[in-house]
């Protein structure tokens, strides 16, 4: 068959905009029978960095990139009463643009579209896949046990009519082994300021497209994926573990990334935890004060990156910490110099693969925890926003995968994590050989199995080609 189109639709940010080009390369690399086009927003919330864009699509050719012009944002406002309210509609407000952009540069092309692959945040260009007379596909770059969270939610909606409350019962939600306490719920779902209507809808709006594609693999949410074969949800593709094993350290990183492997190359094998928490993962003086003393006492070896919630208006990401002697317990860096190393901004992939690596405190971001899984290295979970508490839950509760230092705290809550949570949480995650750390290490494997020939991951991404080449139309133009 002759080659085809596709259109990736990500939402704006790196972190959406790197996941979408990882995995349009990776089909590119299946199957050339694809030509693959990307539309570029640059909204308010997550400003492009066109600099950085270009390099990564100057990297691979076959990719193409159209940056669209930009779209009228909703109130700032609405931003601080609730982000996924705020991010929903700010994607929303690019239909036309998106529209246009297919009309006036891939559809004038001699090659059929496939199809449209949207961002999970971007269910409302299935609306204009069903314009186009085009199959959708939705990128979901969270877990599988999310995904089935978010077919969960019209149903209860349906059912209540209102958002989840801090005081309501346990949840028997069919993508989780366990039912799932209030407190383990993400943030979005309390939310009465849109941020939970929002995502109700995305569930529904999940049910039209063509197909799901989902950043995992079927041996690590085996009971996720078999909830989902049911009537009326469409094919489910499990590709993972999509993860971009590159050296991806900023230009002005360099000198930073080069002290910190130079570091863990002078440290004995599988000693020292790594405290890492996203690109906006911050904490207020009173919590760094906990953290240095339980890491202290707790007596290993640690590699810590600190950062400072943003000055600016909360839109930015986090910033690295100054004077550290200012913020951190008296003499603490005194104390455990030769023991402890702390950074800003960390090669997080690049650190996890180094053999010094014997534990990762972590937020619990899903690319986090694959690319922990990948490298064998066990988790403390510490989640923070977004659907983390319920990646937490999944990893402790359900997989028995990581040791739990926390799972139901929020970014922005008063309470602070005790220096003696986190000192028992490291001494657990690094000493012995314990259950959750072989669990890891048989994970690993089944991972890296997973994503080559014969692998489950493999298969199924042989299936969306197959499917996508059999859906093929050539729409009216």
């Amino acid at each position: 068959m002759k080659r085809v189109e596709l259109v990736f639709i990500p939402t704006p940010g790196m972190g959406h905009l790197a996941s979408t080009l990882a995995f349009a390369k990776h089909l590119l690399d299946r199957d050339d029978r694809f030509s693959i086009t990307v539309l570029v927003m640059n909204a308010a919330f997550a400003p492009t960095n066109h600099s950085l864009v270009q390099s990564i699509a100057a990297s691979d050719t076959r990719v193409r990139l159209i940056h669209l012009p930009q779209a009228d944002p909703p109130p700032k406002e609405l931003f601080f009463k609730s982000a996924e309210k705020f991010i929903t509609e700010s994607v929303e407000n690019y239909r036309s643009h998106v529209k246009e952009a297919i009309i006036n540069h891939v559809l004038s092309t001699s090659l059929p579209l496939a199809g449209l692959v949207v961002d999970l945040f971007c269910s409302s260009m299935i609306d204009v896949a069903h314009e186009l007379g085009v199959p959708s596909y939705v990128f979901f770059t969270c877990n599988a046990a999310s995904f089935g969270f978010m077919l969960y939610l019209p149903t209860r909606h349906d059912q209540f009519g209102i958002e989840f409350r801090e005081t309501d019962p346990e949840s028997v939600i069919p993508s989780y082994v366990n039912p799932v306490p209030p407190g383990a719920l993400p943030s979005l779902v309390l939310n009465k300021e849109g941020g939970y209507i929002s995502f109700v809808n995305h569930g529904r709006k999940y049910q039209e497209a063509d197909g799901i594609i989902i950043n995992t693999f079927s041996e690590l949410e085996s009971h996720a994926v078999s909830s989902f074969f049911n009537d009326g949800i469409p094919p489910i593709y499990t590709v993972g573990p999509m993860i971009d094993l590159k050296d991806k350290t900023p230009s002005g990183d360099n000198q930073a990334k080069h002290e910190i492997m130079k570091w863990l190359d002078d440290q004995p094998p599988s000693s020292v935890v790594f405290l890492c928490f996203g690109s906006r993962g911050s904490f207020g003086e009173p919590q760094l004060k906990e953290t240095a003393l339980g890491l202290e006492r707790s007596g290993h070896r640690f590699l810590w990156s600190v950062r400072l919630p943003s000055r600016d208006d909360g839109l930015a990401r986090a910033t690295d910490a100054e004077n550290l002697e200012e913020i951190l317990p008296l003499r603490f860096l005194e104390r455990t110099r030769g023991i402890g190393m702390i950074c800003g901004w960390a090669p997080q992939v690049e650190v996890l693969a180094h053999k010094a690596i014997g534990g990762f405190v972590s937020h619990c971001g899903w690319n986090s925890i694959l690319e922990s899984l990948w490298h064998g290295v066990p988790i403390a979970t510490w989640p923070l926003y977004a659907e983390q508490q319920t990646n937490a839950f999944q990893m402790v509760r359900d997989l028995g995968l990581a040791v739990e230092l926390k799972i139901n705290y929020r970014l922005g809550s008063d309470v602070l994590v005790m220096a003696e949570e986190i000192e028992n949480a490291v001494k657990c995650l690094m000493e012995g050989d314990s259950e959750v750390r072989k669990r890891v290490k048989e994970m690993s494997e089944k991972s890296r199995l997973a994503v080559i020939e014969g692998g489950s991951s493999y298969a199924s991404i042989s299936r969306l080609i197959e499917a996508m080449m059999a859906n093929v139309t050539v729409p009216a133009k």
